[in-house]
């Protein structure tokens, strides 16, 4: 996907080209998952979005910048304490080759057998140190 359209469009693009890749190779994918805020009796409903979520597991968070800032790891951080989920990954799609782009970030990780098996299958798509499926390549 990423050979194909390149760096420089913006972000929405490339989630939404994300999700379709994803959800065909057989993934369920929420674009835009609202992530509410609760502060004592305060219920925001929607405090944040996050831009995917993979097969309800990983918070997929899409860029298109010349580099990331410390802010965008804080925001994938506070989605996946807010989801109360473990991985996450920021995507910066303004880079040449997409693999310099991909950031993993992890809120205090703990493997149950039902996250692992998620994972695994999630990490397929996504784990860079294999060849990816030809549809992200």
């Amino acid at each position: 996907m990423h050979r194909a359209l390149g760096p420089g469009l913006l972000e929405s693009t490339y989630r939404i080209c994300l999700a379709y890749e994803l959800e065909k190779n057989g993934l369920q994918v929420e674009q835009e998952k609202t992530i509410p805020v609760i502060y004592e009796e305060i219920k925001l409903e929607c405090g944040f979005r996050a831009d995917l979520l993979v097969e309800g597991i990983v918070i997929v968070e899409c860029k298109a910048k010349q580099k990331f800032h410390p802010i965008d790891q804080a925001q994938v951080m506070s989605h996946l304490r807010l989801l109360d989920l473990q991985i996450g990954l920021l995507i910066n799609f303004h880079e040449l080759v997409l693999k310099d782009g991909i950031k993993r970030i992890a809120n205090n990780y703990q493997e149950d057998d039902w996250t692992a098996e998620r994972t695994e299958e999630t990490e397929k798509l996504f784990c860079f140190s294999q060849r990816p499926p030809r549809s992200l390549r």
